[in-house]
């Protein structure tokens, strides 16, 4: 059916699974149409060859004109992050969705839901994900639904959870159901079953349980991801403490996943794994076990970190606005934008030339002082300069940084190769405006457990001072007649 390339419609596309599968359907040409809340949103990160359309499965009138000559729908959408009541919005958004389906004719709906034994008093979480591939198939229309336990993969919420504990605490009191089993699967495997499913018959509805090889345990999981982290991990058992009181206590550990995190919580007493392998027949895709999965998940961050606009994410509005302490996974964000009336080619001048003998805009021998510091720890300090004092290129050295990523006239990054307990970078952007041009700078740090975290915010008061004055610096060399 592939070689007929009929039209796919695809709920879901600016979440974490659709964002994958949309960028994995336009890589292999299919005919794509994309139903979404705000089609600015998305309109960046598609093709051109992709339909955009607006809509909203609460809103019936949207559904008909989206599924319009559609073959088949992919249904990757939950409200589980609205708060309590979501179990009533994703009922009615898969009722919607089925009486459209069914009204439009199309022919198939391929569903990611949850795994779990719908014989036990599941979470409402999990009761939910069932819910829903139950009420699409009311609809009459064949549904492919696939079930599967914890996704692995940099920036999945589950993984984010699991790391952000493991991170911030060398010691978790860890309550007796963290022993509970799951099968996890990672990212890639799951968008490989979701791609596979176009070519599956469509002529009836099926179940297909995925995982990855490996059943473990959660707090199996929190150790590996320790020992691939090189960190030292004490757990300490306690039966007494239940799901609802890990859930309060997870919202304090990691606030920005509280709302979402708790459902998850509420679900990890219940063991998640395949009891029929049906899919390992079906399908050609083979697993990797979460070991690779965790591996792929960290080297993965990267690259997908230098190839983020972190103004995308965060608001950019103002002159030298700043954001401490905001999370990107378990990275902490600093950044602050600042306008010129110069074209971004003359403010990315001033910019490619920081460091070395030009210096840093800013405070020159607090720099220095920095460096001596780094020094004395046996790092590199401020000894290696730059190649050039006028041109750069990824690998150049600019004092204790080493530039990572170099594209002209619009963006450097640079990573700090300073001893640190994590990683650090700095980064310069620079976008065009009617007037001129903003500069957006950025600082970001990957602390290493709780000494990284504290390091963060003992020193944000003097980067901050650091910061602020060398963007300000850079905005008067920009404007400046000898720039």
């Amino acid at each position: 059916m592939a070689a007929s390339n009929p039209l796919i419609l695809l709920t879901g596309a600016s979440g974490y699974v659709g964002g994958r599968l949309l960028a994995a359907m336009e890589r292999r040409s299919w005919r794509l149409r994309c139903l979404v809340r705000n089609v600015e949103r998305l309109r960046a990160r598609a093709i051109p060859s992709t339909q955009i359309m607006e809509g909203d499965l609460l809103d019936r009138a949207s559904l008909d004109e989206a599924m319009a000559g559609v073959h088949t729908a992919y249904y990757l959408v939950h409200s589980m992050a609205t708060g309590p009541g979501f179990e009533v919005t994703d009922r009615r958004a898969a009722q919607n969705f089925a009486q459209a389906a069914a009204r439009t004719g199309l022919r198939r709906i391929v569903y990611l839901g949850g795994l779990g034994d719908s014989r036990e008093q599941l979470s409402s979480h999990l009761r939910s994900r069932q819910e829903v591939g139950n009420i699409l198939r009311s609809s009459g229309i064949p549904v492919l639904e696939f079930r599967s336990s914890i996704i692995i993969g940099s920036g999945s919420l589950s993984f984010e959870m699991l790391r952000a504990l493991v991170e911030r605490l060398p010691v978790m009191v860890t309550p007796r159901w963290l022993r509970m089993t799951t099968q996890p699967i990672a990212i890639e495997d799951v968008i490989g079953y979701l791609l596979g499913a176009i070519d599956r018959p469509s002529e009836e509805s099926r179940i297909y349980e995925i995982g990855g090889p490996n059943v473990v345990s959660y707090a199996g999981l929190m150790q590996e991801y320790a020992r691939q982290r090189g960190l030292r991990r004490l757990m300490i058992s306690i039966p007494l403490v239940t799901p609802h009181l890990s859930s309060l206590w997870l919202g304090l550990v990691t606030p920005i996943y509280s709302r979402v995190g708790r459902q998850l919580i509420n679900s990890i007493r219940h063991a998640t794994v395949v009891q029929d392998p049906a899919a390992l027949d079906a399908f050609s895709i083979r697993p990797r076990g979460y070991q690779e999965a965790i591996h792929r998940a960290l080297v993965n961050e990267d690259r997908e970190f230098a190839l983020t606009h972190w103004s995308d994410a965060l608001s950019s509005g103002g002159d030298l606005k700043s954001w401490a302490g905001v999370r990107f996974g378990t990275r902490l964000l600093d950044t602050r934008s600042v306008k010129v009336r110069s074209h971004p080619r003359e403010a990315f001048r001033v910019i490619r030339r920081v460091g070395g003998d030009n210096g840093w805009y800013f405070g020159n021998w607090l720099w220095r002082l920095r460096g001596f510091l780094d020094l004395l720890a046996g790092g590199v300090g401020m000894r290696r300069g730059r190649r050039h004092p006028e041109w750069l290129r990824v690998g150049d050295t600019v004092d204790f940084y080493r530039v990572e990523r170099y594209e002209a006239d619009r963006l450097l990054i640079l990573l700090a190769e300073l001893k640190l307990p994590g990683r650090a970078w700095l980064q310069f952007e620079v976008e065009p405006t009617g007037e001129g041009s903003i500069i957006r700078q950025t600082a970001l740090f990957d602390p290493m457990g709780v000494w990284g975290l504290w390091t963060w915010y003992l020193l944000y008061p003097f980067h901050k001072i650091i910061f602020v004055g060398m963007l300000r610096g850079i905005a008067k060399a920009v404007e400046s007649p000898a720039a």
